[in-house]
């Protein structure tokens, strides 16, 4: 019995696992391999005037320019050399030492410069900041985020503002909040317009969902003004939504279009990576040969790069190769990146959560040989899996591992270590359960303090852009009194826009916060499910019923992989909650047979596949019916499910059944029996209403005695109406 909770609940902790993952990701790679987005500076030597429309080249190809403060944005990694040029001095050879912020100053040669602008204290603080947040940005969100309120908070002008959202957006991206890396973009764009910021704005709304939108922003951009790098990127960028929106003909051309210009510039990262992505896009289309001709060119490419890329691009190639049943290649690519991995680890550190792990390799490569029925040979290879997950506090792996083992040793027939290794993946999958738990409280607290800085960064937004009307009126006032009616619109027009922003900030909130709540209401109702749902399991393993056992434990996988499938939606098809609504009746008529019979009839003028409803809605009301009313009666009950048209857009959806009736159940229970009925009670309520809110009175839902008889019954009728 414990066994099977211990199973079940394993599937739940997936659930929390892709926010986790981004904080444990701040650790680096050694500096050999990392791209950095490196900031710069060019000034005239001595006089500090900054310079621009200064040629920025790395020698990977890419390319951009200083903007008129002088400050330029481009990514290489250390040992690049970047040569930086203009009609008014000498061209300077520069080689990257590291990611930090570079200071280029450069003489004229009887030339002299035009500019005046000095660099003053408040800019050298304002850099000073954002350099800081670009080096927590991976690290430490909060940080990072403090450090960019600090820049704005030096009283910056639109040029900066537009670079610390900029940054503002790159810190959400990474960190996968990219609703709010959508508005930060947005308004970066807003203060100064760059290539740069767009294609991030459009890479945005892409990880978000918003395909159209992204598809929209990439087209907005004017592809002749990019550098080499960013068309790559461009191309590239247009690739992955079509990928996205399963238009996987548009994706390869875009990705192929990409990658003749990493090829006709020596972008050579790009070049891997294009190769790659067009190889997964044809294994998806089913080109299965071509797939594998552009996995062969990206795996040679990744070679010459580095062993981390290298790695990664095996591990690719490994599950292309499991996905096809070609187990042999398979094992071949992931020994080979076991031996890269150790070299690897020598001068850096790889996340638990990083699909390169060696602990993940092992399991790979012994899941491989069990599905070749090579039971002995995955045995050392699982057990050093579950070695080093231990040693590296990796609970998942170890979980899974463990699992292979058993399976693997109870296939060889040594049923006592079998035995053990399940002892073992129960414990595993408690420590498991906690630990999620606590990361649950860690995420509600992290997003309370984004949100902290980021009302902090709104606010500080807010005030620049008043404090900029304000200077403005003041000059306009001393240039022309006549002007200042103009003035005064304009600020009564940016302050309005301000207070739209801020109801349409609100308002977005307010929705967040309803997510969120019906993501913790299905949080509660999943595991109270499935708690209640194994007490019927347990009742045929305490009579040693085997078989029965067995088939209802099939049939329960078969409705609990249904259900978690669904448990992230707020609405399904009406017709796949019938199917769910039928496997569990079953389940439940499997287990008292003698109790109930049960009929679902559905309308023959209703259209099933017209309707959505909350996933989760009716089950507990029939779990209800059967466990506080049928169980109970003396007689044979019976419990009915009718879907009938109630309108032209209403159904009407009613569960009766003739049990003992509420007031004779609720005389039964026990105190926390009635505590935890009413709370299931309590969350059907709160997403109803929380739904409600969020669709515009969607559902409504009514209780009520089903006959005037001993045996009362319970009706509940559920009305939907269609979107």
């Amino acid at each position: 019995m414990k066994l099977n909770k211990s199973y079940i609940l394993s599937f739940l902790i997936g659930f929390f696992g892709l926010f986790m993952m981004a904080q444990n990701n701040a650790k680096e790679e050694s500096n050999e391999e990392v791209v950095f987005t490196i900031r710069g500076s060019v000034y005239i030597q001595n006089t500090r005037v900054p310079v621009e429309k200064v040629e920025i080249e790395v020698n990977n190809g890419t390319y951009t320019t200083t903007n008129k403060d002088g400050k330029f944005t481009i990514r290489a990694k250390v040992g690049d050399e970047l040569t930086v040029s203009h009609r008014d001095f000498e061209t300077v050879f520069y080689t990257i030492e590291s990611g930090e912020r570079i200071i280029i100053e450069v003489t004229t040669e009887n030339k002299p410069y035009s500019r005046k602008t000095r660099l003053d204290g408040a800019i050298q603080r304002f850099n000073q900041m954002i350099d800081s947040a670009d080096i927590y940005l991976k690290k430490d969100a909060e940080k990072s985020l403090m450090f960019v309120g600090d820049a704005l908070d030096v009283g910056v002008s639109s040029g900066q503002s537009a670079e610390a959202h900029e940054l503002l957006g790159d810190i959400y991206m990474h960190w996968k909040q990219y609703d709010l890396a959508i508005s930060a973009f947005k308004i970066s764009i807003q203060n100064a317009e760059t290539n740069s910021a767009k294609l991030k704005l459009a890479e945005a709304f892409n990880k978000n969902g918003d395909y159209q939108k992204s598809i929209s922003t990439y087209k907005s951009i004017d592809e002749k003004t990019l550098s080499n790098y960013q068309k790559t990127t461009y191309y590239e960028g247009f690739g992955d939504v079509y990928i996205n929106t399963e238009n996987l003909t548009q994706a390869i051309a875009s990705y192929e279009e990409g990658l003749k210009v990493a090829k006709r510039h020596l972008i050579s990262p790009k070049v891997t990576d294009l190769n790659s992505k067009i190889a997964q896009a044809y294994n998806i289309k089913g080109e299965k040969s071509k797939a594998k001709d552009y996995f062969s060119n990206s795996l040679n490419l990744a070679e010459k790069e580095n062993k981390k890329r290298a790695v990664e691009e095996k591990i690719k190639v490994a599950e292309f190769n499991s996905e096809n049943q070609d187990y042999e290649s398979e094992i071949e690519l992931r020994k080979q990146a076991l031996e890269d991995i150790v070299d690897i680890e020598k001068d850096s550190i790889i996340p638990n959560e990083s699909p390169i792990t060696s602990q993940k390799q092992n399991y790979k490569i012994g899941n491989a040989l069990i599905l070749q029925n090579r039971n002995d040979d995955a045995i050392p290879y699982l057990e050093e899996s579950r070695k080093e997950a231990v040693e590296r506090g990796d609970l998942v792996v170890g979980k899974d591992a463990t699992r292979k083992l058993s399976e693997a040793l109870f296939r060889t027939g040594d049923t006592k270590e079998g035995l053990a290794m399940v002892d073992n993946y129960k414990n595993i999958v408690d420590e498991l359960y906690a630990k999620k738990e606590q990361e649950l409280s860690q995420v509600a607290r992290f997003s309370r303090n984004l949100a902290e800085q980021q009302n902090r960064i709104t606010s500080l937004e807010s005030d620049r852009a008043l404090s900029q009307s304000k200077y403005e009126l003041t000059q306009e006032r001393n240039k022309r009194q006549q002007l200042i009616i103009y003035s005064l619109a304009g600020g009564l027009v940016l302050l309005l826009i301000t207070g739209y922003l801020m109801f349409k900030y609100i308002k977005q909130q307010r929705l967040a916060n309803n997510l969120l709540a019906l993501k913790s209401l299905r949080s509660q109702m999943n595991p109270h499910f499935i708690f209640n749902a194994l007490n019927s399991v347990n009742s045929f393993i305490a009579i040693n019923d085997e078989r029965t056992a067995n088939k209802y434990l099939s049939d329960f996988s078969h409705l609990m992989r249904s259900v978690l499938e669904n448990s992230e939606e707020d609405f399904i098809p009406l017709k796949k909650e019938i199917e769910l609504l039928d496997l569990y009746t079953k389940l439940e008529h499997f287990r008292f047979k003698d109790k109930f019979d049960y009929a679902i009839e559905v309308d023959k003028d209703i259209n099933v596949e017209d309707y959505q409803i909350p996933p989760m809605l009716l089950q507990p009301y029939i779990e209800n019916a059967v466990w506080h009313g049928l169980r109970y009666k003396s007689d044979k009950g019976h419990l009915k499910i009718a879907i009938q048209p109630k309108s032209k857009n209403e159904i009407t959806i009613t569960i009766t059944d003739d049990g003992i009736g509420r007031e004779r159940s609720k005389a039964l229970k026990t105190a926390n029996q009635k505590k935890q009925n009413s709370k299931g009670m309590n969350n059907i309520k709160k997403r109803v209403a929380i739904l409600n809110e969020m669709y515009k009175d969607k559902v409504d839902v009514t209780i009520q005695d089903f006959q005037e008889l001993q045996d009362a019954g319970t009706k509940v009728v559920v009305t939907l109406k269609k979107d």
